[in-house]
């Protein structure tokens, strides 16, 4: 005896856009009122042993960052917050980067390599840029797959904060005060 099996009804463009637009809202409104703020990072873990491959063919590994304070943030171009906090990283660096920060930006492994080129040329992004290609670094840092996800780093390559979400860059300048000057 045979059973006939018919499959799921097909979500329709429209279906699938609602359901999407549904979680990223959930996302950035959870991350906007700091639900996500230290979810899975107990402040104070050190910062694990990864190797950045950055866009030059250089490579920096986690002991590079020691000295300084370091903004690490997990980012992808088809990501719409990533590409909303960009100008506000960039403004970050520029104003804290002559007094020891460092931002690394990390590409996910999904994201098109030309893609995260051009995007960061045609941004003019004066931080270092990674590609994790195997998403072995996500996966060092907590598994990371939620964008944008962001570490911040003290000089002893502690991680103080992490942000799932967009942070709240009045609240990030204040903590990178008091880690600089510490």
């Amino acid at each position: 005896m045979t059973t006939s099996h018919t499959p799921p009804p097909r979500s329709t463009p429209s279906q699938s856009r609602r359901r999407f637009m549904g979680g990223t809202a959930a996302v950035g409104l959870a991350g906007a009122t700091g639900l996500l703020g230290l979810s899975g990072c107990s402040g104070g873990d050190p910062a694990p042993p990864s190797t950045f491959v950055l866009l030059d063919g250089n490579q920096i590994r986690t002991a590079d960052l020691i000295g300084k304070v370091t903004l690490v943030n997990f980012w992808a171009t088809t990501c719409v917050s990533c590409v909303k906090e960009m100008p506000e990283l960039v403004a970050t660096y520029n104003k804290y980067q002559a007094r020891g920060y460092d931002t690394v930006a990390v590409a996910m492994s999904y994201d098109p390599p030309a893609w995260v080129q051009n995007f960061a040329q045609s941004r003019q992004l004066p931080f270092k840029v990674a590609l994790d290609n195997t998403g072995e670094i996500a996966r060092a840092w907590g598994d990371v797959k939620l964008t944008p996800t962001t570490y911040l780093v003290d000089k002893k390559g502690q991680i103080v904060k992490r942000y799932v979400g967009e942070p709240s860059f009045e609240a990030l300048h204040q903590l990178i005060e008091k880690l600089l000057a510490a």
